[in-house]
């Protein structure tokens, strides 16, 4: 699946205009629709004007492919920390309600526990022995202020849920070092109450919690694993739509700087562009070239005019000289913004 395709399918696509005209010939393009402009994120060129523009380094960073399967994926495991946040708020209301009207509760059950157990015991079961009734009993008996403390931990564990299915769904740096805490530091006491007596449900539960804690680990690069933060940031912006316009826009580059300092020109060697800021790129039909997708509002039908831009990366020999290098670090230091 094209994990890029796909988000831009539900979230639209995410132009930018580089300042750099080397880099903005790659990503620009002019036909008789309008001017197109490559998407960051699925590559796709897209009718009508950037979103945004500037210095090629200040350009957001974008998700793309597993990184959005990644980010799926958390937003699994936040719907499954959003649903343990309404059962223990639940648990809260009930705990606070009962405390309020534990005497006349107590009442309650004391004047209709003859008739359940005798209603019980034509069915052939005999109440008293319900695990159920005891722990009820036992509820009646706790002191208003332990019932206090019970619903202040269970509200407590409602919100840590809450706070964590609200990062993990937002895909936030802090929410995944939050999740990953919270659940390790629950981790010793789930081991304990499985040893204690087994159920499925509760290995379930662990088995879930051990795999986003080693999930987060691994492939986010938390607490500097696999390189840490610098690593992970770097990944981020690695292979994106502008560093490969930068290396095509390079090997561009190299040819005309060879024909430039022996001054002579011949196949294969392009002369240098003077076009200014916003130039349209010139399109010529040819073979083996790459197609340009210009599918949107007001383009024919079939989404594409068959135009292809009139360099390829691929069109110039092993013999050039070493591409010369474009001034543009996509690896500036800080945390990697990333675009939604």
């Amino acid at each position: 699946m094209e994990w890029s395709l796909y988000r831009c399918g539900r979230a639209g696509h995410i132009t930018y205009a580089p300042d750099e005209l080397p880099i903005r010939a790659q990503v620009h393009a002019q036909t008789p629709a309008g001017e197109l402009w490559q998407c960051l994120r699925c590559g796709s060129y897209v009718v009508g004007d950037p979103q945004a523009s500037g210095p090629a380094a200040s350009a957001p960073v974008v998700r793309r492919g597993k990184e959005i399967r990644s980010e799926i994926i958390l937003r699994i495991f936040a719907v499954e920390r959003v649903f343990r946040f309404l059962l223990f708020a639940g648990a809260t209301y009930v705990v606070w309600q009962f405390k309020r009207s534990r005497l006349s509760i107590e009442q309650e059950f004391k004047n209709e526990l003859p008739v359940v157990r005798t209603a019980f015991r034509e069915l052939g079961y005999n109440i008293d022995r319900s695990s159920l009734l005891g722990l009820f009993r036992h509820a009646l008996r706790l002191s208003p202020t332990t019932l206090t403390l019970l619903a202040f931990a269970l509200g407590a564990y409602a919100v840590i849920e809450l706070v964590e299915a609200t990062g993990l769904w937002l895909a936030k740096r802090w929410g995944e070092y939050f999740a990953m805490v919270v659940t390790s530091l629950f981790l010793p006491y789930e081991i304990y109450d499985i040893s204690s007596k087994f159920t499925w449900f509760r290995l379930v539960l662990f088995v879930i919690n051990l795999a986003l804690v080693l999930y987060l680990v691994i492939t986010k690069h938390l607490f500097g694993v696999r390189g840490g933060k610098e690593a992970y940031d770097a990944r981020l912006r690695s292979e994106s739509v502008l560093d490969e316009a930068a290396k095509a826009a390079a090997i561009i580059a190299a040819p005309a700087g060879a024909a430039a300092a022996d001054g002579t020109a011949g196949p294969g060697k392009p002369t240098a562009s003077t076009a200014g800021p916003g130039a349209p790129a010139d399109f010529t039909a040819g073979s083996g070239r790459p197609t340009v997708s210009t599918a949107g509002p007001g383009m024919p039908a079939g989404g594409s005019t068959g135009l292809t831009p009139n360099v390829s990366g691929t069109e110039f020999g092993s013999g050039a000289a070493t591409p010369p290098t474009i001034p543009f670090d996509r690896n500036i230091s800080g945390s990697a913004e990333v675009a939604p």
